[in-house]
């Protein structure tokens, strides 16, 4: 019985630990904003938790991707038939893509000064759920 009670104290907190590490490894993301560029949405400084199960994407959601090797949050401004104004151009976003932009217009670097202004949706690591 005590052999029992001993293995229980021990495997309980190991299986609750296992699924914590996969649910953040495969499900959840914890992210940090390092600049105002989302404010006042996402603080400077501050921590949000992301959804790496990615369903459809829509205007006005916050998304995690990749950009030139570097990982950005910014909020969804066009999808994929959209037309966007792009540097005095009218564009239609490509299907699977994403126009992006950061709230905090002064003081983000988005899709209005990138030369490929458009994010692929398999760039797209996880969707805000708390910001």
């Amino acid at each position: 019985m005590k052999k029992g009670k001993k293995l229980c104290q021990v495997l309980i907190p190991l299986s609750v630990a296992v699924t914590i590490i996969v649910l953040f490894r495969c499900v959840f993301l914890l992210g940090y904003v390092p600049t105002a560029s989302m404010e006042p949405a996402l603080k400077t400084d501050s921590m949000f938790l992301g959804l790496r199960i990615v369903g459809s994407i829509e205007v006005g959601d916050i998304i995690v991707f990749q950009h030139d090797e570097k990982l950005f949050v910014k909020r969804v401004a066009a999808v994929g038939g959209d037309m966007i104004e792009h540097n005095g151009q009218v564009l239609t976003v490509p299907e699977d893509c994403f126009y992006v932009l950061g709230d905090n217009a002064e003081h983000s670097y988005d899709s209005r000064c990138w030369k490929e202004p458009f994010v692929e949706r398999q760039d797209v690591f996880a969707v805000v759920i708390i910001p």
